[in-house]
């Protein structure tokens, strides 16, 4: 979504057509960006600042058409209507549901602008760049592809894990290794005690001052609930345990779990693909909107210059 040119200033009247979204389902915006007494309502022009109403669901990927964010609390409650996405947050503190204070232009300092007591802050370039030319209490649609939103995928935030593990039957560790991976478990010989990871029953076979043995007690058939799908043990031979993760392709992009990620500053990831012929899936830490394009229905509530 452009800026206005430096022509713009001895117009009358433009008419500025905006493609937001390049390829298959490609958006236009028509705006109208006079701004004098003939034309009508105040429309938003660079560096005003505004509020605004807006509903923002995914225009790609597997969850097209789920809400990742909204300032508007009906929305927000209405999951039947508005289906959210897999990250989607609802505010504890539901007097946060009001218009956003948007300043519209780039380079927006950190902290914002104050102005009737409102606090103007910077947004993504293609959602600023949307409002420019819109009247007040007009709803319209704002199609935001990667480049002007949240930027391509970071591939340093993409891990790669197989879809088959393989758990030693017996582990030893030393004593404080013990106490980290096995909280809260008193250490004595003969324990039993449920796997922090797999749920299954660990036992405490030896100890002694620096070094603890443990059994894992898996059967084949057990079912392990991990956080977001479940996991099956297909074989307890050869002193291992045979793990496989029950993700199919379909799941792509609908699952969510949990790892700590030595490249991007979140625990939480998305699973992004499902390769059986390779035996892996991915774990994607990048922030869900990330990467896709967004669309936006957006109202223009108050205009401040």
């Amino acid at each position: 979504m452009a800026e206005r040119s430096p022509s713009i200033r001895v117009l009358t009247l433009a008419v500025l057509v905006i493609l937001v979204a390049a390829g298959a389902g490609a958006g236009y915006l028509y705006i109208q960006n006079h701004r004098g007494p003939a034309a009508g309502p105040k429309t938003v022009a660079l560096s005003d600042n505004v509020t605004v109403n807006y509903i923002g669901v995914f225009g790609s990927g597997a969850e097209k058409g789920r809400v990742f964010d909204t300032s508007i609390l009906s929305v927000a409650r209405n999951n039947l209507t508005w289906p959210k996405a897999l990250e989607y947050s609802f505010r504890t503190n539901v007097s946060e549901y009001t218009p956003l204070g948007v300043h519209v232009a780039p380079h927006t300092p950190s902290s914002g602008y104050t102005n009737h007591n409102t606090t103007f802050g910077g947004v993504v370039t293609g959602f600023w760049r949307g409002l420019l030319g819109l009247p007040g209490n007009v709803t319209r649609t704002i199609s935001i592809p990667p480049s002007l939103g949240y930027g391509p995928t970071n591939t340093s935030c993409l891990v790669t894990e197989p879809l088959v593990v393989h758990v030693p039957l017996i582990v030893s560790v030393t004593s404080g290794r013990f106490a980290a991976d096995y909280p809260n478990v008193t250490l004595s010989t003969g324990v039993i005690f449920p796997d922090p990871t797999y749920h299954w029953n660990d036992l405490i076979l030896s100890q002694n001052a620096t070094s603890v043995s443990v059994e894992n007690l898996a059967t084949v058939g057990f079912v392990a609930h991990l956080p977001g799908w479940t996991a099956t043990v297909t074989n307890t031979s050869g002193g291992s345990i045979t793990v496989t993760n029950n993700i199919a392709p379909s799941q792509a992009g609908l699952l969510t779990g949990h790892a700590t990620s030595a490249t991007c500053s979140t625990n939480q990831f998305i699973v992004s693909a499902v390769d059986p012929g390779a035996g892996t899936y991915t774990e994607d830490f990048n922030k869900d909107v990330v990467g896709q394009t967004l669309v936006f229905v957006v109202t223009v509530v108050d205009i401040y210059p």
